[in-house]
């Protein structure tokens, strides 16, 4: 059997035509994208599939965040977030408004958004650009075989201007939501 190599993309010299925001949802409704994707920066990317690590680390902080979720917010996982040319679905979310807010229309902003990086660091840290551009406060990507939280806050001009990197023994503060003190070992702990 005869093995393939996978092809780079975007191909060196090949025109692309990025998708809208508009053209993706209509193409979305009409079943003509496959589900588990998301739009970064007008293509259309399939989304990795979770390993239960990345499942637990999930669940473990939407429950640490779940005790000082302040009023007039809602905790999302794994929903859009319209970007001025993305629509990227963060592990977690903490978006300001009530439900009923986003009934016809996803969030154009967050006040924190979390992504798990099991094996999608490259992947995870592209779609920083996007948060940014949305004016996202604060951005953590908890990168877990290195049992690691980097944060990414004040967005300017597309991208987060301040980067720190939290490790093993670190309490770490959300600057987003004051209430929510992390101890870095509680993420990873078994």
């Amino acid at each position: 059997m005869k093995t393939v190599e996978p092809v780079p993309f975007p191909l060196q010299g090949a025109q692309i035509w990025p998708l809208s925001i508009t053209a993706y949802r209509a193409l979305g409704d009409a079943g003509l994208i496959p589900k588990n994707t998301e739009l970064l920066y007008g293509i259309v990317y399939k989304k990795m599939s979770k390993s239960p690590l990345h499942s637990f680390l999930v669940m473990r902080l939407l429950n640490l965040l779940q005790t000082v979720l302040p009023p007039g917010c809602l905790l999302r996982i794994e929903q859009p977030i319209t970007c001025p040319d993305s629509e990227p679905e963060p592990d977690v979310s903490v978006i300001r408004g009530t439900e009923n807010d986003f009934r016809l229309d996803h969030p154009h902003t967050a006040e924190f958004v979390i992504e798990v990086c099991v094996t999608s660091h490259d992947y995870d840290r592209s779609k920083l650009s996007a948060y940014a551009a949305a004016g996202v406060k604060e951005c953590w990507l908890v990168l877990a075989p290195e049992q690691q939280v980097e944060v990414h806050r004040l967005p300017k001009d597309g991208r987060f201007t301040a980067r720190t990197v939290h490790g093993p023994g670190e309490k770490l503060n959300c600057a987003a939501l004051p209430d929510f003190l992390l101890e870095v070992d509680a993420v990873f702990a078994k």
